[in-house]
């Protein structure tokens, strides 16, 4: 499915604050560190199976009031992490809308179970063995 990312950019909302970790004195009054909200529930880009697929496989990212979050403080310039934030976002909702194929049972064939049993008397006669040169 393509998103159309200008519309789903315009339901983010953004709130910044003080990055922690390297950067000296810049880390103590620059407000780097980019947090990324968006309420799955009132999206009008995605229909109801979109949106409930999106928040049963997000459901450790999504806050109690439904509100999806991604946090960026990798880079020291706050418009690099909301950069990154937003690639995050449509990473993570890309990864949710992907439909997996149903997979096929097989059963393994007759080489496969006959080299199984041969490796199974192997480690059996070996046991044998062991146990026969210990009563010796």
């Amino acid at each position: 499915m393509l998103i159309n990312k200008d519309n789903l950019i315009k339901e983010f909302g953004f709130r910044t604050s003080r990055s922690g970790g390297n950067g000296g004195q810049n880390v103590n009054k620059v407000f780097s560190k980019v947090e990324l909200f968006w309420n799955v529930a009132q999206s009008q880009i995605f229909n109801e199976t979109e949106k409930n697929s999106i928040q049963h496989k997000l459901q450790n990212k999504i806050t109690k009031d439904g509100f999806l979050q991604v946090i960026a403080e990798e880079d020291r310039s706050q418009l690099r992490n909301k950069e990154i934030a937003i690639k995050k976002t449509f990473i993570l909702i890309a990864n949710c809308l992907k439909i997996e194929k149903p997979r096929k049972p097989t059963k393994p064939n007759k080489t496969a179970i006959a080299k199984r049993l041969n490796n199974k008397k192997k480690v059996a006669l070996n046991k044998i063995n062991r146990l026969v040169k210990w009563y010796l």
